[in-house]
């Protein structure tokens, strides 16, 4: 079976061609880098539309069998920003944590990453997680929290995910 990872870009600009998306692609570049397990991306460019950003992380886990789904973009203060209400209407269980660990290392770069509203939750059988939109903050947040997704994952029943240790060791609880 094949390991299924969306990659969601959430921009009203990015979908409607008024620039190129950066987002997504530095999403799937960190995880080709992260993982060494074989796996496969389900991408998608979308505008900033609660509704649709609803359905898309619907789709994406409950018909595509993603075990991570990994947005990108909408989280901060605009109006438009709303991939984290979308996100939350759409999960089960919100883990707080990874928010928290992403403003944390953000603000280490940056002092408006306090403006950020990252957050994480689980679906059914998947993970998603909420990225901020710059393609270097992206890499930062998510190699910060990546040691703890393959756990994650395994506590919610999908499949075994294998990281490069060199890059990032999967904390996994000794048995």
């Amino acid at each position: 079976m094949t390991i299924r990872i969306g990659i969601v870009t959430v921009s009203d600009r990015a979908s409607q061609g008024v620039y190129v998306d950066l987002g997504g692609p530095a999403i799937k570049q960190c995880l080709d880098e992260i993982l060494s397990c074989p796996w496969e991306a389900v991408p998608r460019l979308i505008p900033d539309e609660q509704p649709l950003i609803e359905k898309t992380l619907i789709e994406l886990c409950d018909q595509e069998n993603c075990c991570l789904v990994v947005t990108t973009g909408g989280t901060g203060p605009a109006r438009r920003d709303v991939t984290p209400e979308a996100t939350e209407a759409v999960c089960a269980k919100i883990l707080d944590g990874f928010g928290e660990l992403m403003r944390a290392v953000s603000l280490k770069i940056v002092p408006s990453a306090i403006l950020s509203r990252q957050i994480a939750g689980t679906r059914g059988k998947s993970l998603i997680v909420n990225l901020p939109g710059k393609p270097s903050a992206i890499r930062d947040c998510l190699l910060a929290v990546f040691p703890a997704i393959p756990y994650c994952v395994d506590l919610i029943e999908g499949p075994y995910l294998t990281t490069n240790e060199n890059l990032v060791k999967a904390f996994r609880p000794k048995k």
